[in-house]
């Protein structure tokens, strides 16, 4: 007699313009979710919105799982769907879980949860079990633009390096990135700016970014907040200052030397005030988006254990 399994029903959501989605992973993902899982239905994304829509709808429906197969910007949609679903109603212990895998450009958040493991060992431990680990992990919500945030969210060298990327068209994926940085790094000039934590300033005076969230790595590749952890309902910070030559600071990400340095300030909070200090608009980016509001301050506030993940077994 087969194992009883812990999920009835899955939706593996699709986003087609992911960097490494084809027909053949799709057909795989759908394969071993259906080995596991009794009624699993597959859905395509066709544009902005749909992702967490569907997300939304799943959780209403009492799907199980959602299998995200998109990047980082799928991963937040979907997250973003689920958490709102749980901010309207009241939250239990079970509910909808979704676990993402990577087939985006970045990847950061499958890095966050499943560290370097292939994806098809992670899915297998998120599903091929009787009793699978579901972390409730923080997430954030920019408080002018009621936008929530999976990630992290980003004044300075970093939404710099994103506006040129968008200029790049003959570049893709961590390629068009990194030629994104280095162009920027021709020009930046730190900014001058102010930061707050919980109603308490932490750095006041000029600022090459200032890195905002709950995951640690931006980009798949940049260490910016190396001492995150996504489930202990705070907010970190990392405030790098205008005395650090701007050039420095992607070789410094790369392992998270960065905060070691005297010119870094680094905190946690629950509620984090971003500003520029000189009236001019701040360059600000959440999740690798680039909202058009030419706002001067952003407000940050925590949202603790508000999207539940699969997780791999253990502590």
């Amino acid at each position: 007699m087969p194992a009883p399994r812990w999920a009835r029903t899955a939706l593996v959501l699709v986003n087609p313009v992911a960097g490494a989605v084809d027909a053949h992973l799709v057909e795989e993902v759908t394969r071993r979710c259906r080995s596991h899982v009794d009624d699993v239905d597959v859905l395509t994304t066709q544009g902005p919105g749909d992702a967490a829509d569907a997300a939304a709808k799943a959780c209403e429906n009492g799907v199980d799982v959602i299998v995200v197969l998109g990047g980082d910007g799928t991963a937040r949609d979907v997250a973003s769907g689920v958490a709102r679903t749980r901010l309207r109603g009241p939250r239990s212990a079970g509910g909808t879980a979704m676990v993402n895998l990577p087939a985006g450009t970045g990847n950061s958040f499958y890095r966050e949860i499943w560290s370097d493991h292939p994806w098809q060992g992670a899915l297998e431990g998120a599903l091929a079990t009787q009793r699978p680990r579901i972390r409730s992990i923080d997430m954030a919500r920019i408080v002018e633009t009621d936008t929530l945030v999976l990630l992290g969210a980003c004044s300075g060298l970093v939404a710099e390096a994103l506006v040129t990327a968008g200029e790049l068209h003959d570049l893709t994926g961590r390629e068009r990135y990194r030629a994104a940085v280095a162009r920027t790094l021709r020009t930046f000039r730190p900014y001058p700016g102010r930061v707050t934590v919980d109603g308490v300033i932490v750095h006041e005076g000029t600022a090459v970014l200032a890195n905002v969230g709950g995951g640690r790595y931006r980009g798949g590749q940049f260490k910016v907040l190396p001492r995150s952890v996504l489930d202990d309902g705070l907010l970190d910070v990392c405030v790098v200052g205008g005395e650090l030559d701007p050039a420095a600071l992607p070789g410094l990400t790369a392992d998270g030397s960065h905060v070691d340095r005297p010119e870094t300030v680094y905190a946690r909070g629950r509620r984090i005030v971003l500003e520029r200090t000189d009236g001019a608009p701040l360059t600000f980016e959440h999740d690798g988006e680039l909202p058009a509001t030419g706002a001067g301050r952003h407000t940050i506030e925590v949202l603790p254990d508000i999207l539940p993940v699969l997780a791999p077994p253990g502590a």
